[in-house]
Formats: structure tokens, C-alpha cells, sequence
């Protein structure tokens, strides 16, 4: 079974796609697609670490190039791939420059991991409601988001949205059931 997550940042999606990967059977793999960049994203990292602790996952580094994190892995276990956002950043954004051409290889690549494992949760913000204007290059990411998310949505079993801290199911309430989840509930 394949799901996606999304919602605003720092709302609980994390620990409710722990739950929900775990739901779905082992081998635990949580995919840590984060590069840091600075403190705040050492802290957030270490607090990931910390509430995924006991829960039984391996830990598969990989910010760049997703296909690469099945090496080694059972296909048939279950991956928590936490953030599709930044993937796409470190993969828009890398050291060789600003590549407008990310949005459609990711998606591709996401998409592939998707027919290869058994059992997926993709989480990924939900960052283009703003009104605001950016630069041209922000912009071009958060369409390019849009555009991945969108194909990740259509290519999952299951599609929830976190908002006020609940989990809300915009397709397959009727498969949570089958791993012993509810459809809309707190997180």
C-alpha cells in the first residue's frame, strides 16, 4: 500500500506516518531525504531521531538520487520517505546550481520507488497556499512541488491531508481499515 501526507510544517505528519508505516509491516525503513544546512536543521533532525527511537526503523540516508535508497533494502518491507519537500530542494537546489528540471525527475524517480516497493508513506508540506510573491527561482520550486505532489497523489493508494492536527482522507479512507488505522482521526 502506498500513501501520501501532507499538510503544513510542524503539524505531526511525521509521527503519524510513523504510524502508519509501521502499520504496514517490516522491515522499517525511514528515508531521511534532509541535508542540513545550518542549527535548525541539525535540531530538527536530532528531534526526528529522537521521536522515531524504539519504533524499529533502519535509517536510510538519502537526499539526493531516491532510487538509490532500495539498494540493500527489501522491497517488500515498508519506507517512510520524510520529506518529498526537501528532496526536491537539495535536488532543485545542489551544488552544481539551480535545476528547473528537478520537479519532473523527482516525480519520475518517486513514482518508480513507488512500483518497486510494497509498502510506502510519502510526506511532503503543503507550501503553495501561500499569497505571498517570491523570486522567480522559489516560485518555480513551489510549482515544481505542486507538480511532484500531485503525481505522488495520484500514484498512492491512499491520500491524507494533516490539518489541525487531524488526519483527513481525501482518497482510500476505505483500505486504513485493512492495517488497523482509522481514516480521519487526531494525530
Amino acid at each position: 500500500m502506498h500513501i501520501y501526507i501532507s499538510g503544513g510544517c510542524k503539524n505531526g505528519k511525521s509521527y503519524h506516518a510513523q504510524r502508519l508505516a509501521r502499520a504496514l509491516g517490516r522491515p522499517l525503513y525511514y528515508m531521511a531525504t534532509m541535508i542540513p544546512a545550518d542549527a535548525e536543521d541539525d535540531a530538527r533532525i536530532a528531534r526526528h531521531i529522537a521521536d522515531r527511537a524504539g519504533w524499529g526503523f533502519a535509517t536510510i540516508e538519502r537526499g539526493r538520487g531516491i532510487l538509490g535508497a532500495l539498494d540493500g533494502a527489501n522491497p517488500s518491507g515498508s519506507f517512510l520517505l520524510d520529506s518529498v519537500t526537501a528532496l526536491l530542494a537539495n535536488e532543485m537546489f545542489s551544488p552544481a546550481g539551480f535545476d528547473p528540471s528537478a520537479p519532473e525527475r523527482v516525480a519520475a524517480e518517486l513514482e518508480g520507488f513507488l512500483s518497486r516497493t510494497a509498502n510506502a508513506v510519502l510526506v511532503s508540506d503543503y507550501i503553495y497556499g501561500d499569497a505571498a510573491l517570491y523570486d522567480e527561482t522559489t516560485e518555480a520550486y513551489i510549482a515544481g512541488l505542486a507538480r511532484v505532489d500531485r503525481r505522488l497523489a495520484a500514484a498512492s493508494d491512499v491520500v491524507q491531508e494533516i490539518c489541525a492536527g487531524r488526519a483527513i482522507c481525501h482518497k482510500g479512507r476505505e483500505l486504513l481499515p485493512e492495517i488497523g488505522v482509522e481514516g480521519i482521526g487526531h494525530v
